[in-house]
């Protein structure tokens, strides 16, 4: 049952809780109503039955329980003075201690006697007001009875009296209390009934309002699963604020993401295309060259050949730092998350600078670095720092000098060539930009868009910016340190 419950519609499932919740309410509430009026019906007619208690004649009341037989009939009765209490409604009738009793002749029936009425009499100093039970008469008919001590008088200025021995039942019937509430169950069943469906519908139209925008939404996903189209947003009113326009906006944030991500692989790959096309183009120009000197028996000049073999290597270096670069920027974060830890900056400076000595050996590079710890990827933040050293050395006049300083956490290198113009310096972190007076030199232009993405996820900010007197000053930031926290420390 509850697998097929599971596997109807949410709708569906929304509108038969809506109607259940409101069916348990309204029968709750129809059941207290029915026993309310119960209560209050049956205590009326108990009122109704204590106004009817009247003293009787003490003189009438010994004559009758005298010849009072075992099995009475409607002859054998009593008169209770000119206060009979007997109608064509009421039942009144004598009960003696053994069980024995005398009905009066206008009674409306006999009353069946119980073990209860004979209690009153036993107990007639504790129970004084008697006791009200529901009773039938002898054709079984449904009955409200008082049983209560019999009260005589002995004259008119005399106060009633208990009368020993003997106790006086007066019933009126309970088919106009039934019938009345019979009525009533009928008329709040037809009125649950009728709110429940009602509940049922009007849940089921709550439920299609309430999930048009989920319904929106599941379109969207099949129509971006269907078609690819990353494009697809849903409206959502700009105050609402429930869940349904949270996951609306949610959607809309994940497949524009998605979308950006998209355009930027498309980019990446049209890009990287591009500048593999050059590299790969000489490289099978040279070797052409190459296989068809060896084919014809036509040998290059040495000088040639030469130049032909280190283009060919100049080519590959190319490639490979290329292609180096492209994986690098295509590494998750996960993966580079994993990889975090503490580093000693001034450490990862000098191991960049040994390398940047070698590719510019004719160059004075000037340091001064102090310690600074920061939480960085070892490798990629080495990466970084070579990239920058790199740029300083490839664009400083021959004898030049670089200057690196590393103080508070903030590492700057600051190069004496051309310098970047002004207007290009907006786009110097963009994948596979080159300055256009630079690309006669070797690069493949991601050099330092490497640098600002592992900067950035390393916490800190990059910036290059024209020095004064010519040149370029790179400045990176880094939160930090400038002593270890206490775990292990790479260097």
């Amino acid at each position: 049952m509850l697998r097929r419950y599971r596997s109807l519609p949410i709708r569906t499932r929304l509108s038969l809780l809506v109607a259940a919740a409101v069916a348990f309410a309204v029968a709750a509430v129809s059941v207290t109503c029915w026993f309310i009026v119960q209560g209050k019906l049956y205590d009326q007619v108990d009122a109704d039955l204590k106004k009817m208690r009247q003293p009787q004649r003490y003189d009438q009341v010994v004559e009758l329980l005298s010849s009072c037989p075992q099995t009475p009939s409607t002859d054998q009765t009593y008169r209770a003075g000119t206060n009979d209490l007997g109608t064509r409604n009421t039942y009144i009738q004598l009960v003696k201690e053994n069980g024995k009793f005398c009905v009066s002749a206008t009674s409306a029936g006999v009353v069946k006697v119980t073990g209860a009425d004979k209690d009153v009499i036993k107990n007639v100093t504790v129970t004084g007001d008697g006791i009200i039970r529901n009773g039938t008469d002898s054709d079984g008919n449904a009955l409200r009875v008082l049983t209560m001590p019999l009260l005589v008088s002995q004259g008119m200025n005399s106060p009633p009296q208990i009368y020993p021995g003997a106790a006086v039942s007066i019933a009126v019937s309970l088919k106009g209390t039934q019938s009345t509430l019979n009525d009533l169950a009928l008329i709040l069943l037809l009125v649950s009934g009728i709110g429940v469906l009602a509940a049922g519908a009007a849940g089921l139209a709550v439920a299609r309002a309430g999930l048009r925008p989920v319904d929106k939404l599941t379109e969207a996903v099949e129509h971006v699963a269907r078609t690819e189209d990353l494009s697809v947003r849903i409206p959502v009113e700009s105050d609402a604020e429930d869940e349904v326009a949270r996951l609306s906006r949610s959607f809309n944030s994940m497949t524009s993401s998605l979308a950006n991500s998209r355009e930027l692989q498309q980019q990446l790959i049209a890009d990287a295309g591009h500048e593999l096309r050059t590299p790969l183009t000489s490289l099978r120009t040279n070797i052409e060259l190459l296989t068809r000197s060896e084919e014809t028996g036509r040998p290059i000049p040495e000088a040639d050949r030469k130049a032909l073999l280190a283009s060919v290597k100049a080519q590959m270096t190319e490639l490979a730092a290329l292609i180096g670069d492209l994986q690098e920027l295509s590494r998750s974060e996960g993966q580079r998350g994993e990889r975090v830890q503490v580093v000693a900056l001034e450490d990862t400076v000098e191991a960049a600078l040994r390398r940047a000595r070698l590719r510019g050996p004719e160059l004075t590079i000037n340091a001064s670095l102090e310690p600074w710890y920061t939480r960085a990827e070892p490798a990629a933040l080495e990466r970084a720092v070579v990239n920058i050293l790199d740029n300083a050395v490839k664009f400083s006049p021959e004898a030049g000098t670089v200057e690196v300083r590393l103080a508070d956490g903030v590492l700057t290198v600051r190069d004496h060539g051309p310098g970047i113009p002004a207007e290009e310096l907006p786009h110097v972190f963009d994948r596979f930009w080159r300055s256009p007076s630079a690309r006669a030199l070797p690069g493949s232009g991601l050099g330092l868009s490497i640098v600002a993405r592992t900067v950035e996820q390393a916490g800190g900010e990059v910036t290059l910016a024209r020095a004064e007197g010519g040149g370029t000053i790179a400045t990176v930031r880094l939160p930090g340190a400038p002593t270890p926290p206490p775990e292990n420390v790479t260097g």
